[in-house]
């Protein structure tokens, strides 16, 4: 079983899908965590997003690897756990940029691609109905509006101790969104056979339940 989750940024799709994923006892696969590593890893190497041929050759430098321990998703560049650099606000802006690559897009999807060739999973990210998973078993196209998933993306940067105006974050979003949905490769947009689920008005456990009942009533 493979479960394609889409949307855009701060929709809560990595909460809904880690959930799914333990409920159903499957693999979770965060997506976004991968573009965001690859994004930590050209900025600590100064190489240029308007260098492309430099990123290229920097890919598989970055010896990018996802893990399992104890239960839960980690990412390592190298040795190295990155788990939580990654979430640093100014790599979420660099992500976006950096994922908008054809190369970097090619690099990742194959690894996603190959990871669900091999386990019932759900994957969550931007184009996982539209270009990874084209042929998942479930699809949804998770979203809310621009000033709910900047409120939410406020509460968890302070639950980890990181300070960003409102405004800053709202207006990082909509930045964000408009730069995914009209990049050239793999634009963010719902799949034509994608559930629209819009959580503005509901909380986590009623997105999950939702999502759940649709799987477990096929």
């Amino acid at each position: 079983m493979r479960i394609a989750l889409d949307g855009p940024a701060g929709a809560g799709k990595s909460t809904v899908a880690k959930a799914i994923a333990k409920e159903l006892d499957i693999l979770y696969l965060d997506t976004g965590a991968m573009y965001r590593a690859v994004a930590l890893y050209m900025l600590e190497h100064d190489i240029p997003l308007e260098d492309e041929d430099a990123v290229r050759a920097a890919l598989p430098q970055t010896r990018l690897r996802v893990a399992y321990e104890n239960g839960a998703q980690a990412v390592y560049l190298g040795e190295r756990n990155v788990s939580t650099a990654i979430r640093e606000n100014h790599v979420s802006a660099a992500a976006s940029a950096y994922s908008a690559l054809p190369c970097v897009r090619e690099f990742l999807v194959a690894m996603q691609r190959q990871t669900a060739q091999k386990n019932d999973c759900i994957l969550d990210g931007r184009d996982i109905g539209t270009c990874v998973l084209p042929d998942a078993e479930f699809k949804f196209y998770l979203t809310a509006d621009a000033s709910a998933r900047a409120k939410r993306r406020q509460k968890d940067l302070e639950a980890k101790g990181q300070s960003v105006p409102f405004e800053q974050l709202l207006e990082e979003i909509r930045k964000r969104d408009y730069d995914d949905s009209h990049r050239a490769v793999s634009p963010l947009k719902q799949a034509e056979d994608a559930v629209l689920v819009d959580s503005t008005h509901m909380t986590a456990d009623e997105v999950i339940a939702w999502i759940l009942s649709r799987i477990k009533g096929a």
